[in-house]
């Protein structure tokens, strides 16, 4: 691969474990590794020289949604889709993500992969955790051959059709979930550790109101023996908060996975909205780990604060879930929707919110060389354009990052060493075509009339 180096007018480094912008450094990488930062411009066989650049470690995204955001695309704005103003997770995204699976060809699926996963590097991630039902195994293969670092996690659910009836209510017979455990196994086997370890599996229960006990105990008991993370979604609904309490004596959501023995420093937990304060209490005594994905919960008139559940001591990251997959426009959603939510501009502010995207989602993921820019570490980096009009002049990048910069301020994103993006494009494919083949997938899904229901006002 040879050596790259880049030339940052700031670079987020670290020193006594906390974060430090250094002025007018270089970042060295050789091969798939950080070599050195200096202030001396190094020998390399790349370099790049340009000045107005912020060079960040690589950004993860901890919980995204290639498939379902696609299939949902421009159709559930405006309240459209929202029957009695009930979630569209049942009444959209799984039934029509299922009927995809159903109708379209593995080189269709394939299509709106890569278009996800190209949306994802132009957003500046370089490692993301993607749960996405287990008949598209097209995200793996996607993932690899673009060249992101990948988490995948496939669904398990407890219901082979996991839809809500008028009441919101989910129901199913059995919680065995044996069928998903035994795909999620041979997806395991084949695809953990591919890509010189880019590609992971992580295990995925879908949420708590579509999977039983029996099927959760298994996963977290499979899940420890293999040493991945675990992940689900976790009171994204006052309807999900109501069917636990109706179904185990009462419980939350939080209560009944600490009961089956979840609730731990190895949960990834999403949304976790309709969460009490005492929920997210016993989550931080628990080490368990929020995955807040504000813009998307604020689309339907919904609060998702991170400054709430970082205030209760909770752990917690930023993700993109299934909206846009713009990670610094989550991060300014993030700021803002959290200085609203509390009446303080002095709440969640923007290194707390780079540190959730770098060195607090690397921690979650037990990798200590990712998140962070210095000698030894992972070549993942992230790096920013601030010499546009709209960011200068700039006192201080991390709350320009925060408070103006987005997606299209997105100059480079290099994954194990590897530019993938540059001078904001695609450089390992042809962004037209991804682009084109992805929109013409999706569309067949969009012609059936299930769809058309769907997405009826």
């Amino acid at each position: 691969m040879g050596s790259v180096a880049i030339f940052g007018s700031y670079v987020l480094a670290r020193r006594d474990g906390a974060q430090d912008v250094l002025r007018d450094h270089w970042v060295l990488l050789e091969g798939t590794r950080i070599a050195a930062v200096t202030a001396s411009r190094p020998q390399a066989d790349r370099i790049f020289d340009r000045p107005g650049r912020f060079v960040l470690p690589g950004l993860l995204n901890l919980h995204n949604h290639c498939f379902s955001e696609a299939v949902a695309r421009t159709h559930t704005e405006d309240g459209h889709g929202r029957r009695n103003n009930r979630s569209i997770v049942y009444t959209v995204l799984l039934p029509l993500t299922r009927r995809g699976i159903e109708i379209l060809s593995p080189a269709e699926r394939l299509a709106i992969a890569r278009l996800g996963i190209l949306q994802l590097l132009k957003g500046g991630a370089t490692t993301v955790m993607e749960p996405f039902r287990n008949g598209i195994p097209e995200m793996f293969t996607a993932a690899e051959e673009m060249g992101i670092r990948f988490f995948g996690a496939p669904y398990l659910f407890s219901t082979s059709d996991a839809a809500a009836g008028p009441d919101g209510v989910v129901r199913y017979a059995g919680d065995g979930g044996q069928a998903d455990l035994d795909t999620w196994d041979a997806l395991h086997a084949r695809w953990h550790g591919r890509a010189e370890g880019r590609i992971g599996v992580t295990m995925s229960p879908h949420a708590t109101d579509t999977c039983g006990p029996d099927l959760l105990r298994a996963c977290a008991a499979r899940a420890r023996e293999l040493h991945v993370p675990i992940t689900t979604h976790l009171a994204q609904s006052r309807d999900e908060v109501r069917t636990i309490a109706t179904r185990y004596a009462g419980r939350t959501p939080a209560e009944y996975l600490d009961w089956l023995g979840l609730l731990a420093p190895d949960l990834l937990a999403a949304h976790c909205i309709a969460s009490s304060d005492d929920d997210l209490r016993l989550m931080a005594g628990r080490g368990a780990t929020v995955l807040n994905c504000p813009r998307v919960f604020a689309r339907s008139g919904t609060v998702a604060a991170f400054g709430r559940f970082a205030g209760h001591g909770v752990r917690t990251v930023i993700g993109t879930d299934g909206y846009n997959m713009d990670l610094l426009g989550e991060l300014n959603a993030a700021s803002m929707i959290s200085k609203i939510a509390a009446g303080d501009a002095g709440v969640a502010t923007s290194p707390e919110l780079i540190e959730a995207v770098t060195a607090t989602a690397a921690a979650v993921l037990r990798r200590p060389d990712l998140g962070i820019v210095a000698p030894g570490a992972t070549a993942d980096l992230t790096v920013v354009d601030l010499t546009h009009p709209h960011l200068q002049p700039i006192f201080d990048p991390r709350r320009g990052l925060v408070a103006l910069a987005n997606r299209a301020n997105i100059d480079q994103v290099i994954v194990d060493g590897r530019p993938l993006v540059t001078d904001g494009r695609y450089t390992a494919g042809d962004e037209a075509a991804i682009t084109a083949a992805g929109a013409a997938a999706i569309a067949r899904i969009w012609d059936l009339p299930e769809a058309r229901a769907a997405f009826a006002d």
